[in-house]
């Protein structure tokens, strides 16, 4: 028998480029992208008004001459009679149509040509697409939300509103696609289509939608579906060399199943299973993005009475008894507190001012060799700073150490992070567990005992702090931070610190976080003999 062969459609839009600059991780550098491309336009504007008045020029000439022949066809003889005239037309032919050459071989476009030249330096690159497709994808799944309404814009808290063509829709598709995740081409891809339907004009046409669209839903196990879609195709396109060839494999895995079926599979049972997301590394994955969507917080009336608000002079610091700081309990057990009006505007600008020019994709302990990485759970930017480079920094060190009443001499640097779009920090532990004996030894000075977070924007929507193992979830407020112990009082981990950054769904989310050690610690915060006090 002739076996037959499934054709898959092919791709040639991802020549995936070895440099990764990750531009779609921070707002402040997608924000000089803007400036560029805003720079490029009044360039183009520039070339254009060139062309116009280059074509004005040609236009000029060819009326004039427009009128001048057709007076002088009508009657040759008499025209070129007039001496002047003919010596006219000599001329015209031999210099005068020279230079009309010459204008219109006049190539003005090297200004322009040189700028892009210039600037494409510094634009992203197929990998930084690809990472701001995956980005919108991430959060579409977190927040649950369907294609049309991210297409049409329809985003909580948006002041920009935009929405994406059907080309944009069929590449978010092709980046799911090269990625094997054939679930989220199928979404994108009967997004583009259902665009194309409705009429809009666009690049891409249903036959190639439909031929990514047909092979994508057989991957999922509707072949079906993927026979109707592969028919459609091949009514478009009767010619379709690849579509003809999967109709015939189709209809003969078609049949091969149904000789089956009656034998092996017992009544109401289904041939296939359709697969949904694709599986990842994360355990706790729906339980986090609940989370983030505002759902499953496990705080009962109960709990939220015992959650109180008040001015606290930081055990009677000289500082704070005249101004004290407003602390407000967010949860009970992990004990997280905030504290508001803890970072002014200005210290915020500065800080924001300090870290910009330095922010480099963030990076994460690597508990295998103790060393800083990049890692896909972690997407942001971020930059170290340290007290003695500016007056602010060093004020909120000293501020952070009289509030929580813990040395900072051997606390990490002040990091500050911006995310970007799509940006998050998947659950994870500030502290080292004890299969990760390593993980700061070479800082010399314990695990991470507590964590202080300021947060240096409000987020239109998006970008909460959440703690999954309790069902806790903390917002962004601008002016606030946050302070948590992970490690008891023992020193053993505090394993319902485990917290996330949800995705930034709209907006720009800066935060700021020293990251406090045990060194220097013995006497300010003694240890407990109870392991889990």
């Amino acid at each position: 028998m002739m076996k037959i062969h499934l054709v898959l459609p092919l791709l040639g839009l991802l020549s995936l480029s070895c440099a990764h600059t990750d531009f779609f991780t921070s707002i402040g550098h997608m924000t000089d992208l803007l400036n560029t491309e805003r720079d490029l336009v009044a360039s183009l504007k520039d070339y254009i008004k060139e062309e116009e008045l280059k074509l004005a020029q040609i236009r000029k000439w060819a009326d004039k001459l427009d009128h001048l022949t057709d007076t002088a066809t009508k009657d040759p003889e008499g025209f070129l009679g007039h001496p002047v005239n003919a010596f006219k037309l000599m001329k015209r032919l031999n210099t005068e149509w020279v230079q009309l050459e010459n204008l219109v071989l006049k190539d003005i476009s090297d200004g322009f040509i040189s700028n892009l030249t210039i600037q494409r330096q510094y634009f992203p690159n197929d990998e930084d697409q690809t990472g701001a497709a995956k980005a919108l994808i991430r959060l579409q799944d977190t927040y649950n939300l369907d294609t049309d309404t991210i297409s049409k814009g329809n985003l909580p808290g948006v002041k920009h509103k935009t929405s994406l063509t059907a080309e944009d829709c069929f590449d978010l598709g092709k980046i799911a696609y090269t990625e094997a995740d054939y679930y989220h081409t199928e979404l994108w891809m009967e997004q583009a289509l259902r665009q194309l339907d409705e009429g809009e004009e666009s690049s891409v046409d249903k036959v190639m939608v439909l031929d990514y669209l047909s092979y994508t839903v057989y991957q999922q196990g509707d072949l079906d579906k993927a026979l109707m879609l592969t028919k459609r195709l091949l009514q478009l396109d009767p010619e379709h060399q690849r579509g003809n060839g999967n109709l015939r494999y189709f209809e003969y895995i078609m049949s091969k199943e149904s000789n089956k079926s009656s034998s092996s599979l017992s009544e109401g049972e289904e041939v296939r299973t359709r697969k949904g997301r694709p599986k990842d590394h994360l355990p706790e994955r729906q339980k986090y993005e609940k989370l983030c969507r505002g759902e499953g917080v496990k705080m009962t009336p109960r709990r939220q009475k015992r959650l109180f608000c008040r001015y606290y002079n930081c055990n009677r610091d000289p500082l704070f008894i005249l101004s004290p700081t407003k602390q407000e309990d967010e949860w009970d057990k992990p004990r997280i507190v905030r504290y508001h009006d803890i970072i002014s505007h200005e210290e915020i600008s500065k800080v924001k001012e300090l870290a910009k020019p330095r922010l480099r994709r963030a990076t994460v302990h690597d508990p295998q060799t103790g060393k800083l990485t990049t890692a896909q759970y972690r997407v942001s930017k971020s930059a170290w700073l340290s007290a003695y480079e500016d007056p602010v920094v060093a004020r909120l060190n000293n501020r952070i150490e009289r509030v929580t009443g813990l040395d900072m001499s051997t606390a990490e640097e002040l990091q500050v992070a911006n995310y970007g779009m799509g940006g998050q920090y998947e659950p994870h532990f500030d502290f080292a567990r004890k299969d990760e004996p390593d993980a700061f030894k070479e800082l010399g000075t314990g695990n991470r005992v507590a964590t202080w977070l300021f947060y240096m924007s409000d987020v239109e929507a998006g970008g909460a702090t959440v703690f999954p193992e309790v069902g806790a979830a903390v917002y962004p407020k601008k002016g606030t931070a946050v302070f948590w112990y992970n490690l008891f009082e023992s020193g053993e981990g505090d394993y319902s610190t485990r917290h996330a950054a949800c995705p930034v769904l709209v907006g720009n989310k800066w935060v700021s976080n020293k990251w406090i050690h045990e060194r220097g610690q013995e006497f300010r915060r003694p240890c407990n003999l109870s392991e889990l006090e």
